[in-house]
């Protein structure tokens, strides 16, 4: 049995980790079959959205299954490569089109990893993060101990980083961590509805805008202006780029194709 579950529909694919009794921790099998499911959504042009979620109503993701790691040492773990960072979406550059982080429960460790890998984040007001590692001996190495300082202000980023502590979810919406926090009741609705708004633009565009913020944020403003991406031609040159223009010169909705 798959303990990721992962499904295309109307443009949108949804991978949920499907682990609810461990918490939708990931283990190897699960790391392998992220990895598959990344793959596949880049090499199919048809998708234009992701939403990640956990299985349940207690995580969305607790971080690496610590039962099932068997006996490899931090120095092992950290020698074992993961270009893509935790889950494969951490620190992954190449899956340009945008990933809603739809979060029901914690996201601890590598769990919160992957949030800082995604690019819009709902949550639930019960949902709390956390880089718990340094409490049990270890560094958040696979995105978090990089990502996190890089996203929201440098002492707020500090304070997460080396207690360990559990930010809960309103708190971590004034941190800039999230971008909305809603009733349990009303996540899905409030996914439904982000995603609505991605959807409504062109998606070739909307790709090279993702490719643009996370290859150039490096730079200064004019070294990222100077850059010629190819998601970023692909989307200038495009039928939709026509499209776009004539529909609002026509006041009608624009019918985008992807190309």
């Amino acid at each position: 049995m798959s303990s990721v579950r992962f499904e295309i529909r109307d443009h949108v694919a949804r991978v949920t980790l499907d682990r609810p009794g461990a918490m939708n921790a990931v283990d190897l099998a699960t790391e392998q079959e992220l990895e598959r499911v990344w793959t596949a959504i880049e090499g199919n042009d048809a998708v234009r959205a992701v939403v990640l979620t956990g299985a349940g109503e207690r995580a969305f993701c607790a971080g690496a299954d610590m039962k099932n790691s068997g006996n490899q040492t931090g120095l092992e773990y950290w020698a074992t490569p993961r270009p893509g960072g935790f889950g494969g979406i951490a620190l992954r550059e190449s899956l340009e089109v945008p990933v809603i982080a739809r979060i029901n429960g914690v996201a601890l460790g590598g769990g919160f990893e992957m949030v800082l890998g995604c690019d819009i984040v709902i949550a639930c007001d019960e949902a709390s993060f956390g880089l718990p590692e340094p409490r049990v001996g270890r560094m958040p190495l696979d995105g978090g101990l990089t990502l996190l300082q890089r996203q929201i202000a440098f002492r707020p980023a500090m304070g997460i980083l080396l207690t360990g502590r559990r930010v809960p979810a309103r708190e971590a919406l004034a941190l800039g961590i999230i971008n909305e926090v809603v009733a349990r009741a009303d996540l899905d609705s409030a996914v439904d509805r982000w995603l609505a708004d991605i959807l409504a633009c062109a998606p070739l565009s909307v790709r090279a805008i993702k490719s643009v913020a996370r290859r150039t944020a490096h730079l200064t403003a004019r070294e990222a202006q100077a850059q010629r991406l190819p998601a970023l031609i692909a989307a200038l040159a495009s039928e939709d780029s026509q499209e776009g223009v004539t529909a609002f010169r026509e006041k009608r909705a624009p019918v985008w194709k992807g190309r």
